[in-house]
This record gives C-alpha cells, sequence and structure tokens, in this order.
C-alpha cells in the first residue's frame, strides 16, 4: 500500500485538526474539514488505510484517529513547509522585533531573554544557546585584583565574548603580580585549542609561579577549557504542565534539559540543515508525546547557536516553525551586533579575533 496525494491529504488534514483540538479526529470532522468534498465512507476507508500503514493510531475503539508518531515522522519529512517558505504575519514581525529590541545584547542575556519570550510568545517551553565553534579559544587574558583574598581572570575568546572567573589567592594579589600573571597567561594559553590543553603544559606554567598564585592559572585553564561549551538556557518550563500529551513525563523532559551538554547536543540541528524536529520516541530512553523543534542561528565567523520549542507532538507546526525561524534570525543579528535596532555607526560587539591581529 503507497501514499498517494489523497491519503497524504488527509494525514495532513489530522494532524492540523488534531494539534488544534485534541481530540481523535473522526471521519465527520474530517468531512467537514474537505466542505463534504469526500464522502464519510470514503474518508473512512483512506483512514483505516493510513492506520494500516502505521500513519494512524485509534485510542479507543468508538474514537476517531489521531496522527501516530510514525505519522507524525512521515508529515514532517514530507508534507510540512520548510519554515522560511511559510509566511510570518506582519503583526507577529512587529511584535518580535520589540521583543528584541528591549533585550540585552550580552550573549548569555540575550541567550536566556530570547528562551524566555519565545516561551511566553508561543505558549510552549523554548531553551536557547549561547553561539559556539570548534575552533573557538582564548585570545586575549587580564587578571585583577578583586579584594584582598581574590582575583579575577578576564579572557576575551576569538569570538569576541568575555569570560570571567574568579580565584581565591590567599595572600592577596599586588598590581605587579597580576601583571605578570596576565603576561604569563597571554604568552602561553592564547591561541591554545581546549584539546591541546594537557596537564604537563599547566604543570609547567605552575612552576614558574609562587604556589598561592596557582589558582590563578587554574581559573584561566578552566575557562579556556569552558569556552568551547555553549551555555544553555531553559524558558517557560511551566508550559509543560498545559499540555495533557506530557503528563507524568515533565520531571524526565527537566532532567534532560537541565544537562547543558546534553541540552545543547539534542537542540543543535545536524550539520546539514538549518532545523530539525525530533519526537520523543527518537530519544534514549523513549519520551512519548515530546517533541523538539530546533533552529540554527548564525552569527559570523564560523559561530552558531540553536534555538528550540518544547512542547507535545500535537503543537502546531505550521504556527510555531515560522515564529522559531523569526526568533532565530533575530537572535543571530542581536548576538552578531547587527539588531534592527542598533544604529549603524556602533561598533558590533561580536569581531572575530586572529592571532596575527595582535601582533
Amino acid at each position: 500500500m503507497t501514499m498517494d496525494a489523497r491519503k497524504q491529504r488527509i494525514l495532513e488534514a489530522i494532524v492540523a485538526i488534531y494539534s488544534t483540538g485534541g481530540e481523535p479526529v473522526g471521519s465527520g470532522l474530517l468531512a467537514s474539514h474537505f466542505d463534504m468534498a469526500l464522502s464519510s465512507a470514503t474518508l473512512r476507508n483512506e483512514m483505516a488505510a493510513l492506520t494500516k500503514l502505521g500513519l494512524l493510531e485509534q485510542p479507543h475503539t468508538s474514537a476517531g484517529r489521531v496522527p501516530s508518531p510514525k505519522g507524525y515522522r512521515y508529515y514532517l519529512d514530507h508534507l510540512l513547509e520548510a519554515p522560511a517558505a511559510i509566511a510570518l504575519s506582519a503583526a507577529d514581525r512587529e511584535n518580535i522585533d520589540r521583543l528584541f529590541a528591549d533585550m540585552d545584547v550580552e550573549p548569555e542575556k540575550l541567550a536566556q531573554s530570547a528562551a524566555r519570550a519565545l516561551a511566553d510568545y508561543t505558549g510552549c517551553s523554548a531553551v536557547a544557546t549561547t553561539p559556539q565553534a570548534e575552533d573557538l579559544c582564548i585570545a586575549h587574558y587580564e587578571v585583577v585584583q578583586v579584594g584582598r583574598s581574590a582575583a579575577a581572570v578576564l579572557a576575551v575568546t576569538t569570538a569576541g565574548y568575555v569570560r570571567t572567573r574568579v580565584a581565591r589567592v590567599r595572600t592577596g594579589l599586588s598590581r605587579e603580580n597580576a601583571a605578570a600573571l596576565a603576561a604569563l597567561l597571554n604568552r602561553n594559553l592564547t591561541f591554545v585549542a581546549p584539546v591541546d590543553l594537557s596537564t604537563r603544559m599547566l604543570s609547567e606554567l605552575c612552576s614558574q609561579i609562587a604556589p598561592e598564585l596557582v589558582p590563578v592559572v587554574s581559573a584561566a585553564a578552566a575557562i579556556l577549557q569552558d569556552s568551547v561549551k555553549p551555555h544553555v538556557f531553559l524558558g517557560g518550563e511551566q508550559y509543560l504542565l498545559d499540555w495533557p500529551q506530557l503528563d507524568g513525563r515533565v520531571g524526565d523532559i527537566l532532567t534532560l534539559l537541565n544537562d547543558e551538554e546534553q541540552a545543547a547536543n539534542l537542540i543543535a540541528p545536524p550539520e546539514n540543515r538549518s532545523e530539525s524536529v525530533l519526537l520523543g520516541e527518537d530519544l534514549e530512553p523513549q519520551i512519548p508525546g515530546l517533541c523538539i523543534v530546533s533552529d540554527r542561528y548564525l552569527v559570523g565567523g564560523g559561530l552558531w547557536g540553536s534555538i528550540a520549542l518544547i512542547g507535545p507532538t500535537r503543537m502546531p507546526f505550521q504556527k510555531l516553525m515560522p515564529l522559531l525561524h523569526e526568533f532565530a534570525d533575530q537572535l543571530g543579528e542581536g548576538m552578531s551586533g547587527k539588531r534592527k535596532d542598533t544604529p549603524q555607526a556602533a561598533v558590533p560587539r561580536r569581531t572575530v579575533i586572529y592571532k596575527e591581529d595582535l601582533e
């Protein structure tokens, strides 16, 4: 049995109707959807065929049909239009412009604000990451005393982002010591890939300074190791409770998303795609009823990040995916310093830094 055009139209209609009402779809309701162009008897036969193909399920003997995980996968892979091809209303575009105009452009704050705004705008939970790149490393270090027994290590990544860690220094830190430590770090730990940072390298560095200053080097090394890892922000967790389809699974979902590394990998679209849709049945362990819709945003200089909607499989894809796509575009513009409300004369906040530029 094959999927002809009529079966595809019927599956597409059932997905749309079920996403709106949340109730199994019967042949009578489906006939109304098609303005009686197809009889109830014809629709029942086609629905039975789609059930036999595994694309529909019948929750109860006397009930209508709902899409199965296999049916959703077929719909997403073959019937759903690409988000960029679905027109976004002028009102939605203006609303999203207004939301981003009020956001702080500091990377962590922008990602966090975008996740919260997307969640509130759609009624689904949302996740956003800060930008990442495989070749990201540290271009410059500074060391500053911050109190009697603490020093702040500030590092500028090759993407222009600033990372900070505080190190405890029991004996305090003079201005001369701070300058000497910064020079040591800049000679040895700039433009070094995190995978090349070895225990031997750190031991050699620490042997060149007083033991009480070792925590400063450790802090700098921790920043370097963390530089390639995106930070993940979850917004609108409470919306997971609004979907009966996810009853009893919210704890599992939050456990999954609260692991930063796992969440970042989960919502990152494949390399050859700008968006992706994961069903709960695609995960290990499975979380039936869950759907994760992700979009990649681009910053420039090889940097990219992800933003995603988290909800049930019956979420209205045709409505939500264009909104997600617009949020991704706006997030990329904000991270690159090209946001629409930013004055043209302003210097972009995100500048890729190369070693030769500093020599």
